[in-house]
């Protein structure tokens, strides 16, 4: 287990445990998703909670004027106590490791799905009953990425395990069996 991730654990651990007990378990899921949302948007909110100038308690501030109205007293707890601790740097790791937490208590597949184009709400329910259907999960959770490179088709990567159903790759295989004919 890489260093970040034994830091952040116990942290997301701990998350987890107090967002089960106050039955927001769900709520605090999509909360980390916002929290991510916004420090992958800010790179300069990122360089200020890394900033050891920056006093924990101005950094506290900062954090409850951008989240204390949108997250549960679970997550404002958690951000106080990471500032007090000086590891607000690795929120975004707490907030990953807390999510995948969440979707092995949950029973949900993360599947990162490459497509040329983006995928219709029909292709993507379509796509979820198969990767379901492959994972042997409940429920799946799509990270959807457009790719134009693949020319037509998508990549669906779940773990370790790949289904290239993209043009581009299907070139490739091509390419490679007639290199291995000839």
């Amino acid at each position: 287990m890489p260093l970040l991730n034994s830091i952040a654990t116990p942290y997301a651990e701990a998350l987890i445990q107090v967002a089960e007990a106050r039955k927001e378990t769900d709520t605090v899921a999509e909360q980390a998703k916002a929290v991510l949302a916004v420090l992958n948007s800010s790179p300069e909110l990122q360089a200020a909670l890394a900033s050891p100038l920056l006093e924990p308690d101005a950094k506290k501030a900062a954090l409850g004027k951008i989240f204390n109205d949108q997250v549960t007293p679970s997550v404002q707890n958690l951000l106080k106590l990471l500032a007090d601790r000086q590891r607000l740097p690795m929120l975004d790791a707490v907030m990953i490791r807390f999510l995948e937490l969440y979707r092995e208590l949950r029973h949900i597949t993360l599947a990162k799905v490459t497509s040329a184009a983006a995928l219709t709400a029909e292709q993507q329910a379509e796509l979820n009953k198969k990767v379901q259907a492959i994972a042997g999960s409940k429920a799946v959770e799509f990270d959807l990425v457009v790719d134009p490179s693949l020319i037509g088709g998508f990549i669906v990567s779940m773990g370790s395990q790949v289904i290239d159903a993209s043009l581009s790759g299907q070139v490739r295989r091509l390419g490679l069996a007639l290199a291995q004919v000839g």
